[in-house]
C-alpha cells in the first residue's frame, strides 16, 4: 500500500480510487465468508468489478452488501447444483434454484457455448434465478470464446406499458456481443428505460437529482428528486412506445418461455423480502461464421466498424464510436488508476468487511497511476 493510499473512509468527498484486482480479492473474501464456493465468489466478484471497469458502477462492487443481506435472509442461496437439462442438441433449460444470478448466466452461457461449438447455435433457458448487475458479462462470456452472444434478462416492475401510468415493465437488459477481426467489436448492453433505476437509486444515495425525463413521481408527474420517483414512482421508456415494446419482450423472452415469473410479479431485489426474485434469463451462443467464412465475417465486420469511424460528426460531436467503445475506453482507463468510488459507497463496504471480520478493502484518494 502506498503512502496515498488507506483503509478509512472518515472524509466526506471523493472519489477514492481502488485497484481492480483489490477489489475482485475483496468482494471474493466478502462472498466465501457468506458460503459461497471459492469459484463462485469468484464470478460474483469479477462480474462487479467489470461493470465498474466499464463505468457501470451501478451495477459495480458498490451493490455487493445487499446482496450480502439478501444471501443472510435466505434470498440468495449461495450453494446450487446448477445443472442444465437439455430439451433439445442445442437447447437446455436452467433452474437457478435462487442463487446469484451472476452464477446462474455464467453457467448458462457456458452450456450454450458448449452447444453452439458443436451445433452453431446454443440457447439456455433460466428461471428461478435473481438480479445478475451488467448484462454484458454473459455477452462478452460468448464473445471472448469466439462466439456471438446474446442476453435477455426480465426484471421487477418499474416501468408503464406505454401510455400507463402504474409500474409493470422491469428495466430489462439486452446485452449482445459480435466478435470483430482488427477493428472494434461490437458490444451493446442496453435497458429499454431511459435510465437504469440504480442511476436513481445512485443519485439518491448521493443526495443529487435526476435529469428530467428520467422518471415520474407517484402521480405521474416527471420529476427531478430521485426519491419521488423511487417511492411508488415509474421510470421512462425510451422512444415511448419503442422502449414499451422492447421491455415487454424481455418479458416474453426471459420469463415468460422459461417458467420464471413475468408480467409484473419479478419481486424488486432491492425492495422485497419475502420471498425469492424468479427472475428468467435467454441466453444464446452463436458461431459467426455460419452463413459465411469466418474470415469474411471478420472482414465484413471490419468494415462496419470502419465506416461507423469514418462517417463525418453531426454538430457538437468529437468522433462516431462503436456500441461498447466508450466502455472499453474506460476500463482501460480504470485498470490504470482505479476504479473510482463514492466516499459513501466506500464506507457501506468497509462496515460490511467489518461485519465478516474480514481486511478492508484497500483505497486511495489519489489515482493510482
Amino acid at each position: 500500500m502506498t503512502s496515498a493510499q488507506t483503509t478509512h473512509t472518515d472524509a466526506t468527498t471523493g472519489p477514492f480510487y481502488v485497484d481492480a484486482e483489490a477489489a475482485e480479492a475483496f468482494g471474493r473474501r466478502l462472498l466465501v465468508a457468506h458460503d459461497l464456493p471459492k469459484e463462485d465468489a469468484g464470478t460474483v466478484a469479477r462480474c462487479l468489478v467489470k461493470a465498474d471497469l466499464r463505468g457501470v458502477d451501478t451495477h459495480g462492487l458498490q451493490t455487493l452488501p445487499h446482496y450480502l443481506d439478501r444471501v443472510r435472509r435466505g434470498l440468495i442461496n449461495p450453494r446450487p447444483n446448477l445443472k442444465v437439462e437439455r430439451v433439445t442438441p442445442m437447447a437446455g433449460s436452467l433452474d437457478g434454484e435462487n442463487a446469484f444470478g451472476f452464477v446462474v448466466a455464467t453457467k448458462g452461457m457456458a452450456e450454450a457455448i458448449e452447444m453452439a461449438r458443436e451445433f452453431g447455435v446454443g440457447i439456455v433457458s433460466a428461471r428461478r434465478s435473481t438480479h445478475f448487475g451488467a448484462a454484458c458479462n454473459y455477452a462478452l462470456q460468448a464473445m471472448d470464446a469466439g462466439f456471438i452472444g446474446i442476453v435477455f434478462t426480465n426484471a421487477s416492475r418499474a416501468m408503464p406499458p406505454w401510455g400507463g401510468r402504474e409500474g409493470l415493465l422491469g428495466t430489462s437488459p439486452i446485452a449482445v456481443a459480435a466478435p470483430a477481426g482488427l477493428e472494434t467489436p461490437f458490444d451493446l448492453d442496453m435497458s429499454p428505460a431511459v435510465a437504469a433505476r440504480g442511476k436513481i437509486r445512485r443519485a439518491a444515495r448521493r443526495g443529487q437529482q435526476i435529469p428530467l425525463g428520467y422518471a415520474l413521481d407517484a402521480k405521474g408527474r416527471r420529476t427531478t428528486d430521485p426519491n419521488a420517483a423511487l417511492d411508488g414512482g415509474t421510470v421512462q421508456p425510451i422512444g415511448g412506445p419503442k422502449g414499451s415494446a422492447l421491455a415487454m419482450l424481455m418479458d416474453v423472452m426471459g420469463g415468460v418461455i422459461s417458467g420464471a415469473a413475468f408480467a409484473g410479479d419479478v419481486r424488486n431485489h432491492f425492495e422485497d423480502y419475502e420471498a425469492p426474485q424468479n427472475v428468467g434469463h435467454f441466453i444464446m451462443a452463436m458461431k459467426p461464421d455460419l452463413f459465411v467464412s469466418r474470415d469474411e465475417y471478420m472482414r465484413r465486420m471490419d468494415t462496419l466498424a470502419k465506416r461507423v469511424h469514418l462517417n463525418p460528426t453531426a454538430e457538437g460531436f468529437d468522433e462516431v464510436i462503436m456500441p461498447g467503445e466508450r466502455e472499453r475506453r474506460l476500463e482501460a482507463q480504470h485498470r490504470r488508476t482505479g476504479v473510482p468510488f463514492h466516499a459513501r459507497e466506500v464506507a457501506a463496504l468497509q462496515e460490511a468487511a467489518a461485519k465478516a471480520g474480514l481486511p478492508p478493502l484497500p483505497v486511495s484518494n489519489k489515482p493510482l497511476g
